[in-house]
């Protein structure tokens, strides 16, 4: 198989649902934690999911603006956090080039980072994930998708 570029690697809400469980599991001797903030758009579903299972009522919200659909663009900030994050618990979807991660690791320098899914520019700006994706994988988050037909990976019918 020769490499044809970047690839899709759609998520279920289902394997969204047990990989934040997972994330939660991970993240459970760690705290507790005062609260979570959860990066906006992708890191509201896990944060929402991560605080049912801590048990974590207090959440806030970073509201950084970096992608629109596959292209990248200069991150804005669109909300910030108030305090250093001192037992606080950051949660994103993903960690891509840590472009979002390293603003938001600077509004919250104490704070435990945490996301599903990581790549490995970004892995050093983030303390825990569950599953790491080569850089070159685009991930399809369920709100971002709908079920369509899938072409075989051969590229044959």
């Amino acid at each position: 198989m020769t490499g044809k570029g970047p690839m899709d690697y759609p998520v279920s809400w289902e394997e969204l649902h047990r990989n934040a469980r997972l994330l939660a599991w991970r993240l459970l001797e760690l705290g507790p934690f005062k609260g979570i903030v959860a990066v906006t758009r992708g890191g509201l579903v896990p944060a929402a999911i991560v605080a049912r299972e801590l048990d974590i009522r207090l959440i806030d919200t970073v509201c950084v603006s970096s992608y629109d659909q596959k292209d990248r663009g200069t991150p804005e900030i669109l909300k910030t956090f108030d305090g250093d994050g001192e037992n606080w618990l950051i949660v994103d979807d993903l960690v891509d080039t840590g472009a979002t991660a390293r603003i938001v690791r600077e509004m919250a320098p104490l704070a435990h980072f945490a996301t599903i899914y990581a790549k490995p520019a970004g892995t050093p700006f983030v303390d825990s994930f569950v599953t790491e994706v080569s850089q070159d994988t685009w991930i399809l988050f369920p709100w971002d998708i709908e079920p369509a037909y899938a072409e075989p990976i051969s590229g044959r019918r």
